[in-house]
């Protein structure tokens, strides 16, 4: 018998370790393994540094609810689970860590360096891993990779060989972003641009031998300094004179000309632009098109160098910012300056400012590659959904630009390519190269310093982690993966590049549907944030509320790529439907003895009304829940169920059992129930289970199919509405006919007394009531007393007066397109709820 409380802490360990016992996770030991067709799903790792945040357990959930549902369908499903070395975040943790131990990653050197970082590893690493297993995932953790796994290393260094053979990798000199606080160039997707207020200070260049001057607008003035020209657009009225002539860069001797160039816009500013090409990449384009110089006048560090000149060099940026103004007011080369409001790059890992600097860097070609992803996308060989976010992805593909995937790091996969030290020419090999220098003879060699960015590991996740480069039965089998489930806000760092390198090397895709869900906000509508105390930590939320109630959480009222609310409230509401939960299984289990829930027989006996309705509504119910889950409709899975369990079965069918005791139904809908809610709800559903000695898991219980009802069943359903409707009518003809007292009736019709007595609290008698009046709900004509027969009717009328105006309030809500999402949303629901509210009233 089960507990009169459920207390989730005191299962949900014990269930999860008989789940990894029974070893079912692992798709090879299911019963029928090898008849089993494959589905599989591999899990986006998480940072190997990180703590689970509301994201991941998003993300976690509906993949374990895919992966069990496919799982009890059938199918050899295969979660493949795994964590990132996260480059730059986790080399940051372990160096902040040796700061305040007074230690040096310089001073320590390279090898031993990347010791601590694995002996960090091996004490913190498994956090994650122990948090993603508490949300009850159901992955194959005999599958478990690393990023930094010796064979998924061998597949990284195995990629990069082969696009540089094949001429897709090359080394360029490019103005990158560049973090001066985490020391590396970062990708284009990890820069994150702000609006901010700044100046535009308006700068007079003056021209060679004349007096005049052509003025620029910068919002940079230290970065003048590196300018190598003044640019002007080739039919811009006011500078075609001045077009080829010299100007005298200010507070220097260096002469740069004017030139023409179609990319300047003549609307912005003075419609004249210094040309930086060491530190702006528009700048950099255009040094290239007319072969002009880049002196480089900030380093890495964000210091000015010897090139920016002696008054400078050694100098903030900051710094050389105030020096510069201060030599142009006294040289009365300011012409204005306005405030503005304009964009600024950050690191998004950081937090700082961006300097864009010329660099040498290791890049990817990915106009070849992105024109695969494009073709398999139009295809429909992998598919988006909702298919708004494919035609981003698209979009973002069509204007994709070369990937930079060095990165000055020491943590991460070292690149395989080594330099001659004689003429520098680089050599792409996994080991030191043995054979002479192809450029200049010589024998000796530097490996490159530099690591991969993280995303290339990650791109290959899918295939690296099945086996490849080696042709696996896992790859054979599970490759391409079946969905891939991610947020919309790593489309471009991820879902991409995935695609790409897939592609290429496999000529297959990565995943045939791609289930895109929305970031989830707090209460208010805005992105959660731990720094601003707005998040809710899900681990706590867990250990507080019970697992599925957070699970539970996360998917209803969420529909794919729509982002959704989330509060602790929300969380408590969904630990009321699991105690709801237990305590119907309690009453259930508690009729009839042994308290079993029988097997799983597709027509159990019984012949009321309520019989038949129930097992045709838990028929609907099981069509209604496989067609939500095939459509990644999560939040409206659930919602059926609950309303299915929450008032149909407990608030009707359990209540008719009490007067009409047919165990057998009972039993049956609890147990296709318990089967039903179990990918979203595991824990209590399998505690349930197991209370009553089930011997087989309910993880591996097969997944209902629609049955066959007979005409009974089928015509109950209509029956049965009517009969809520009486039930219900009779219930306000009580409470607000008869202000709740002691009510007796006479019906004109043949009713089951008992029944509706249990159901109402109204009393029926064979004669009719004094000075009675004909009362009509649901089609039964009843006498009732003069005096609430009156009430009721007044009652009656104001009700329905009331919902049509908030019906039509909410209509209109609805169908206005400029309200929020979730506002309209919301207004769909409660006009659904308002409208069955107007149908019970008759």
């Amino acid at each position: 018998m089960l507990p009169k409380a459920y207390d989730p802490t005191s299962v949900e360990t014990p269930i999860y370790q008989r789940w990894l016992k029974a070893g079912f996770f692992n798709p090879d030991k299911l019963p029928n393994a090898k008849r089993r067709k494959p589905f599989s799903i591999s899990m986006p790792p998480p940072n190997v540094t990180g703590e689970l945040h509301i994201g991941h357990s998003l993300d976690l959930t509906t993949q374990d609810i895919l992966t069990r549902w496919k799982r009890m369908s059938g199918f050899a499903s295969l979660w493949l689970p795994g964590t990132d070395h996260a480059g730059i975040a986790t080399q940051i943790l372990v160096e902040r860590t040796l700061r305040e131990q007074g230690i040096s990653r310089y001073a320590i050197g390279r090898e031993t360096f990347l010791k601590h970082v694995w002996q960090w590893k091996e004490k913190y690493g498994e956090r994650i891993v122990e948090q993603i297993k508490r949300l009850g995932a159901s992955c194959d953790w005999s599958r478990e990779h690393f990023t930094m796994d010796p064979n998924l290393t061998t597949a990284v260094q195995t990629a990069f060989l082969k696009l540089f053979a094949d001429g897709l990798v090359y080394r360029g000199e490019r103005v990158i972003h560049w973090c001066v606080a985490d020391q590396t160039a970062i990708s284009d997707l990890e820069v994150e641009y702000r609006e901010e207020p700044g100046t535009l200070w308006h700068i007079r260049y003056p021209l060679l031998n004349r007096k005049q001057s052509i003025t620029v607008a910068t919002t940079r003035p230290e970065t003048m300094l590196g300018d190598t020209a003044v640019a002007v657009h080739p039919e811009d009225k006011r500078y075609q004179s001045l077009i080829g002539q010299k100007v005298k860069l200010p507070i220097s001797s260096r002469l740069v000309p004017i030139i023409a160039d179609d990319h300047v816009d003549p609307s912005f500013g003075t419609g004249a632009v210094k040309v930086t090409p060491a530190h702006d990449a528009a700048d950099f384009a255009m040094a290239e098109r007319h072969a002009l110089p880049k002196p480089a006048v900030i380093d890495q560090r964000g210091q000015m160098t010897a090139a920016a000149g002696r008054d400078f060099a050694g100098i903030s940026t900051l710094q050389a910012r105030d020096l510069v103004l201060q030599m142009l007011r006294e040289s009365r080369l300011i012409a204005k300056y306005e405030q503005i409001s304009h964009s600024v790059a950050y690191c998004s890992r950081s937090n700082t400012i961006i300097e864009p600097l010329l660099s040498k860097q290791w890049f990817v070609k990915t106009k070849p590659l992105a024109a695969l992803a494009l073709k398999a996308l139009h295809s429909k060989k992998t598919v988006v959904v909702p298919d708004r976010f494919a035609k981003v992805l698209i979009r973002w593909l069509k204007n994709i630009k070369d990937w930079n995937i060095s990165r000055q790091l020491w943590w991460g996969h070292r690149l395989p390519i080594w330099y001659c030290v004689a003429c520098d020419t680089p050599t792409a090999s996994i080991k030191e190269p043995r054979a002479r220098c192809r450029n200049c003879g010589d024998r000796a060699y530097r490996h490159d310093e530099d690591t991969l960015d993280t995303w290339f590991s990650s791109g290959l996740w899918t295939f690296s982690t099945l086996g490849w480069p080696k042709l696996t039965s896992d790859l054979k089998r599970f490759h391409p993966t079946s969905v891939l489930g991610t947020g919309w806000d790593i489309l471009f760092f991820w879902v991409a590049r995935m695609m790409m390198l897939s592609l290429y090397f496999r000529q297959e895709v990565p995943f045939k549907t791609v289930y895109i869900h929305g970031l989830v906000l707090n209460a208010e509508g805005k992105k959660m944030s731990k720094s601003k105390g707005t998040g809710v930590d899900p681990i706590p939320m867990a250990e507080k509320y019970g697992t599925d109630a957070l699970r539970l959480s996360l998917v209803i009222g969420t529909a794919p790529g729509l982002d959704f609310r989330m509060s602790e409230q929300k969380i408590a509401g969904q630990r009321n439907f699991c105690n709801k939960l237990w305590n119907v299984s309690r009453y259930v289990l508690s009729q009839g003895s042994p308290p079993k829930l029988g097997g799983d027989t597709a027509k159990p006996r019984g012949g009321t009304l309520a019989d038949a309705w129930v097992i045709a509504r838990l028929n609907e119910v099981s069509s209604t829940v496989t067609q939500h889950l095939a459509k990644y409709q999560f939040g409206l899975a659930v919602e059926a169920l609950q309303q299915f369990l929450w008032k149909d079965f407990a608030d009707w069918y359990v209540e008719i059992h009490k007067v009409e005791k047919n165990t057998a139904v009972l039993r049956h809908v609890l147990r296709q129930c318990l089967i039903l809610l179990h990918p979203f709800a595991p824990f209590i559903t399998e505690a349930i289970w197991q209370a009553v000695g089930e011997k087989r898991l309910l993880m591996i219980e097969s997944w209902p199919k629609a049955a066959r009802l007979t005409a009974a069943q089928k015509n109950s359903l209509p029956e049965f509405g009517n009969f809520q409707r009486l039930v219900i009518g009779l219930r306000n003809l009580k409470i607000h006919g008869a202000n709740n007292q002691p009510l007796s009736i006479q019906p004109t019709a043949k009713l089951n007394r008992e029944l509706l007595a249990r159901l109402t609290g109204v009393a029926f008698a064979d004669q009719a009531p004094a000075e009675a009046d004909r009362v009509v709900i649901a089609d039964e004509q009843l006498m009732v007393p003069g005096a609430v027969a009156k009430q009721y009717a007044d009652w009656r009328q104001r009700e329905v007066e009331q919902l049509n105006r908030y019906i039509a309030q909410k209509e209109k809500l609805v169908a206005n397109a400029k309200a929020p999402g979730h506002v309209r949303e919301q207004a769909k629901s409660d006009l659904s709820a308002a409208r069955s509210r107007l149908a019970e009233l008759g």
